[in-house]
């Protein structure tokens, strides 16, 4: 992928806008879509400039190098396939029960959100990333290759040569990646783990009293490292140290 080239995006709400404005300020050209036509993005595409347009989400899928996939989970069966065949596409997905309806799936731990995405797209290659992030932070964290502050974003996915390209991708709009591992391991930052939302925000700081913000590489790593697959939240089987506001469980000898 060079530095032209152009990213789709399938849904732009928050996540979307803010990938597309880092996306234009690293002089990648975008392409907007969403599930209510392109007129209704005409004031984005204004703000954004001449590097973006608005299209369908089909269109975007076609015209995207890289296609960022920013849409409830709930509607990720409506995603055009055909178009994405052969492309890596960023899933920025989370499962909310409430908004998505029970998916037993994920509620059993059989499987994770993209590993679900990316049986729905069979000839593409799907990478999780941006979903634990909130999108004014990801927005206002950006720094340059090199500097001491910079923040990391946790991608996961199956494909080795689409993890490097999102890399590739990360790093020119101003993060480091942390590599999870396959899409089996996603969990390690949906919502309600260490690594969801809190390292990037100024909130629950009495977990992390020495975490200065941005969260750089290693210190993602370690919150990703204490995620419990299934705390037992629902069961009412709470671990010790379990908070429920933040997600995270209390880390011990700090």
């Amino acid at each position: 992928m060079t530095l032209m080239a152009t990213i789709g995006l399938i849904g732009s709400g928050h996540i979307g806008s803010a990938v597309a404005g880092l996306a234009v300020a690293a002089g990648y050209d975008v392409v907007l879509s969403n599930s209510r036509g392109p007129e209704t993005l005409k004031e984005l595409v204004s703000d954004l400039g001449p590097r973006a347009r608005a299209a369908t989400p089909a269109e975007a899928a076609a015209a995207g190098d890289l296609v960022v996939l920013t849409i409830p989970f709930k509607a990720h069966r409506n995603v055009p396939v055909e178009p994405l065949a052969g492309k890596t596409v960023i899933d920025t997905n989370n499962y909310y029960p409430d908004r998505d309806g029970l998916f037993p799936e994920i509620e059993d731990g059989t499987t994770t959100v993209s590993a679900l995405i990316q049986q729905h797209l069979p000839t593409s290659y799907v990478v999780k990333a941006f979903n634990n992030i909130f999108f004014q932070h990801l927005a206002s964290l950006r720094r340059p290759a090199g500097a001491l502050d910079r923040s990391a974003i946790a991608i996961a996915g199956d494909d080795a040569n689409a993890k490097t390209a999102v890399t590739e991708f990360l790093d020119r709009i101003g993060y480091d990646t942390v590599d999870v591992g396959p899409l089996s391991e996603d969990w390690r930052f949906r919502v309600d783990t260490p690594a969801y939302g809190v390292p990037y925000g100024d909130g629950r700081k009495e977990f992390w009293a020495s975490h200065p913000d941005p969260a750089n590489a290693e210190q993602l790593r370690s919150l990703l490292a204490a995620a419990i697959e299934d705390p037992g939240v629902r069961a009412g089987e709470v671990p010790e140290g379990y908070d429920h506001a933040s997600g995270m469980v209390r880390p011990t000898g700090r």
